[in-house]
Formats: C-alpha cells, structure tokens, sequence
C-alpha cells in the first residue's frame, strides 16, 4: 500500500537574500517525496503567522522560503496549530538551518523534509514574540536598525560587516540590570544577548555547549571598557568560549529579565520586535522541525566560567 501524500503550505519570501532563485526545482523534488505544496508568497513577517492560522487546516506541514527572521515569525503560529517546520535556507545568515544541520543547497534542504524526520527544538519569548536562535540589546539592536535592506541583499555577510564597523564606531555602554531566580544585578555594558540555538550572526556560537534542545536559555553581557578589544575576542565568539574572557558576564537560566533605564530596543533573529523592560522565557521542544538525526558526540563537554 502506497504512504498517503503530504499536503504543505510553503511560505516564500520574495526579498530575502536568495528569494529571486527559482523555487521550481525545490517544488519538483518536493512532489517527488509525496508532498503536494501550496505556495504562498509573503513580504511582511507578521503575514506568516497569519496565513498559517488562516490555512492550517489545509497543510500537514509548513515550509518557510527564507531566512531566520522568517522562520521565528512562524514559530507561534506553528507551536499553536501543532504543524511541523521544514526550512528552506533563502536568507543571508541562515543561523537556525546551520544550528540543525541543514545543507544551505536548497534541493538538499527538500530532501530534508522529504525524508519525514523531525527534531522537537525550543523556542525563546521575549516579551511574547518567539527567536529561535539569539535575542539581544545593545550592538546587534543598533546594527539591524542601520543595516539598509538593499545593502543586506547585495552584500550578505559583507554587508553585516561594514554596517558592524559603522555601529562600533560610535557605540556606547549602557547600564542594565539583570534579573535571573530572583537575584538582581547591575552592570554597564554594550550588549546583552540571550541564546536560545546554538549559531548566531553568521556562525558565532552562543555558547559552546549550547544546543536548541536543552531545555535553557544562555545569556552573555559584553562589559567591556574598550571596545575596540572586541577584536581580540572574534575567535572565542565563533567558537562559544567567550565566556573565558573576564569582560564577559554569562548565566544559563530558563527565564531573565533585563531592565534598562530608558527603553531600548530587542533585536530577536535579526528583526526589531519589541523593548525594555523584557522578559525572557525558554518553551523547552514546543516546535517540530524537520532535519537530519544530530550527532550524539556533540558539544557533550559542560559550559564555561558561568558567573
């Protein structure tokens, strides 16, 4: 007896990085597994949620064409109608499709889907709105704010990276209290990111025994007093061993609360979704996604000098 086919509801965005490509291909290899697609086309985030909602009796799994901000503005809506997630890496950093090692060729990413395996992964809310791999305040709130979208799209990687330059240039510390079980702390510092995934940023590492299924948020606050010595310290955030350097407050925790004197904006996966004062909440496994089997070996040494 032949296995019923699958229906999807694949969700494109048209202006991420890679969303001029040709989805044919993606289509054909996709039919080939057994799933018949319906495609919708989106160019704002808050339509994912949206068309999900509205057709999630149509689809017996979601397909997000795009990058990770697409991806978490599907999130809620995906936890909510039980839905699994195939991901179709189409954006410019593609954290999330990296963090489950999901190939960045797009027909390859199909076969992902087509194979029908899924990973239960976690999803982190701040103030209700879902990141699946880094929310942040400070130097990453400021860079999305001034990154210009044409620019992102042309340049990818080095776009990030010239607009880093410019952020750096003229960044300032600012004071924050952090709240974790109930303790209080002040610090000044040029940026708080808390981690939910494994990669961030093109490939940083939020920490380096995080995973996005271990059921815990990773925070790090970057106290630094110049900042220029950032450059220094590339290598151990592209490997998630920040934490050695003394600079660098880190907590591990399931909830935070972050306060800061006047409100500043939260950057989750890339996109300005909300601000301080802010709440932060691990949903431990709360969404499906398909991806190949993780290797067992991994990351399996305990996390460093939390403080």
């Amino acid at each position: 007896m032949s296995k019923a086919r699958r229906r999807a509801l694949l969700l494109r965005n048209p202006k991420s990085r890679r969303g001029g490509e040709s989805i044919d291909p993606v289509l054909d290899r996709l039919a080939e597994s057994g799933i018949d697609v319906a495609v919708e086309t989106f160019e704002a985030l808050p339509e994912i949620a949206r068309d999900i909602v509205r057709l999630r009796n149509t689809a017996d799994l979601v397909i997000v064409c795009g990058g990770d901000g697409s991806v978490s503005s599907a999130a809620l809506a995906a936890m909510e109608s039980g839905l699994p997630l195939g991901i179709i890496p189409m954006g410019t950093a593609n954290d999330l499709a990296r963090t489950l090692d999901i190939p960045m060729d797009l027909v390859a990413a199909a076969d992902v889907i087509g194979r029908d395996r899924t990973r239960q992964v976690d999803v982190g809310t701040v103030n209700g709105h879902a990141f699946f791999n880094v929310a942040s305040i400070g130097l990453s709130s400021d860079l999305a704010q001034g990154l210009d979208p044409d620019l992102k799209k042309r340049f990818g990687r080095l776009g990030y990276a010239l607009a880093a330059i410019k952020v750096l240039a003229r960044a300032n510390r600012f004071h924050a209290e952090i709240v974790e079980k109930g303790s209080r702390v002040a610090v000044d510092t040029y940026q708080i990111a808390i981690g939910n995934g494994r990669h961030y940023g093109g490939g940083n590492v939020v920490e380096h025994s995080a995973e996005i299924d271990d059921g815990h948020l990773d925070m790090y606050s970057l106290e630094l007093t110049n900042i220029w010595k950032l450059a220094l310290m590339l290598r151990s955030f592209r490997s998630g061993t920040h934490g050695a350097w003394r600079e660098v407050r880190t907590a591990r925790c399931v909830e935070f609360d972050i306060e800061t004197r006047k409100p500043m904006p939260v950057n989750t996966d890339g996109e300005i979704v909300t601000a301080t004062p802010a709440h932060f909440k691990i949903h431990p496994r709360a969404v499906s996604i398909f991806a190949p089997d993780p290797d067992p070996g991994r990351h399996i040494i305990p996390p460093l000098y939390h403080r």
